[in-house]
């Protein structure tokens, strides 16, 4: 499985919520879409690595801008969550 965090600018509301969910959900290989609203970040889930373009060309169809990928560091506890174990 492949986590890839990427930043998403003009992401305001609800309705840019389900509009860039519907779009990166349909992109062949995504198992997962998750939106992080207040930090402007649509976290994609797969099985494989995608090509950062599909995942543009999505955001771009739902009407947003892809500013580039966020490399997650793990923070205290060494874990992504700072919990010392991912889940």
């Amino acid at each position: 499985m492949t986590v890839a965090t990427y930043q998403v600018e003009g992401m305001t509301c609800g309705h840019c919520v389900s509009a860039v969910t519907a779009e990166v959900g349909k992109v062949a290989g995504v198992s997962g879409v998750e939106i992080d609203l207040a930090a402007g970040a649509v976290t994609v889930t797969s099985e494989t690595p995608l090509d950062v373009a599909l995942i543009d060309a999505a955001v771009v169809e739902a009407g947003y801008e892809l500013a580039g990928k966020v490399d997650l560091l793990p923070q205290a506890g060494g874990s992504c969550c700072g919990s010392g174990g991912c889940h």
